[in-house]
């Protein structure tokens, strides 16, 4: 091969190289902007979703929110996470949904009987997370017992345990640093003991708390997602009942009969509840 053919044939393979260097990182930044735009898409659901449920969400908790969207997937709408006091928690669901993506292995669960009482209702589990086959795993532990699980479960405290545990050790093994609502005691658990009676009086449309305690809008928002309801319907409902143009507008006594009330509705009837619901999604016939 003479010289010139051969500096030709060196220069094909250089220009062909840069092509293919060309073409790789043309695909490389086609994924990276496609990655780009499926996490922008998905943190815009999340936070449409979240105002539809939770109103006004303040700015530093939407940047959260889109922190745990890149970084786990996770979805408002699934029902993946809980905003209450100010603050992002992640439920049973979501977690489970992460260990699928991620290809866990298996998760076992063991009760604790030397630290569990039945006759009290109070049990104690241990849960093991296997992210692959053949390794340690991580160990986390749950407790329930009838001081700390809202009266809608009483009677399945083992059934509780067994989920905060299993809450507890997905949240290690995935390095989740939101805690579970599901371990939230004060969210799952009855109200508490009362306070004192010289405590100063609060104001009477307030549905706020000072004492330690869930909001009043946490905890409707709470059954709200426990029995998958539409919340703008909830609102209508809730208005109603209370006798006022809003929700808001609404007593503190008022928002808390009404709280009570859809908790039963829910327990005892739910379809019953649904088409009460529904009701309020047809327009209002106008009378001339």
């Amino acid at each position: 091969m003479d010289k010139d053919n051969l500096n030709g044939l060196r220069q094909s393979e250089r220009f062909s190289h840069k092509n293919r260097n060309a073409h790789s990182a043309g695909k490389t930044s086609s994924a990276r902007s496609d990655r780009a735009r499926r996490r922008g898409n998905a943190f815009f659901s999340n936070a449409k979703h979240a105002r539809a449920i939770w109103d006004a969400i303040p700015r530093i908790a939407l940047d959260n929110l889109a922190e745990l969207t890149a970084a786990h997937g996770l979805s408002v709408a699934a029902g993946d996470l809980q905003f209450l006091d100010g603050r992002w928690y992640v439920t049973h669901a979501g977690l489970l949904r992460i260990a699928q993506r991620r290809r866990c292995s298996g998760i076992r669960t063991v009760l604790q009987k030397e630290l569990t009482d039945p006759a009290e209702n109070r049990w104690i589990f241990k849960a093991t997370v296997y992210k692959a086959s053949g390794s340690k795993g991580f160990v986390g532990y749950g407790d329930a017992n009838p001081s700390n699980v809202s009266p809608l479960v009483r009677g399945a405290e083992m059934r509780v345990a067994e989920t905060r545990a299993v809450n507890h050790a997905l949240r290690k093994a995935y390095g989740i640093g939101l805690c579970s609502v599901e371990e939230l005691g004060w969210l799952t658990g009855s109200p508490g003991p009362p306070r004192e009676q010289n405590q100063p009086a609060k104001p009477t449309n307030s549905n706020g708390s000072s004492n330690g305690q869930p909001k009043l809008r946490d905890r409707l928002c709470v059954l709200i997602r426990q029995h998958n309801l539409d919340p703008i319907l909830v609102k209508a409902f809730a208005a109603e009942f209370c006798g006022t143009p809003t929700l808001k507008d609404a007593s503190r006594d008022q928002v808390e009969s009404f709280i009570s009330h859809l908790a039963t509705a829910a327990k005892e009837n739910r379809d019953g509840l649904v088409c009460k619901l529904n009701s309020y999604a047809q327009p209002v016939e106008v009378k001339l």
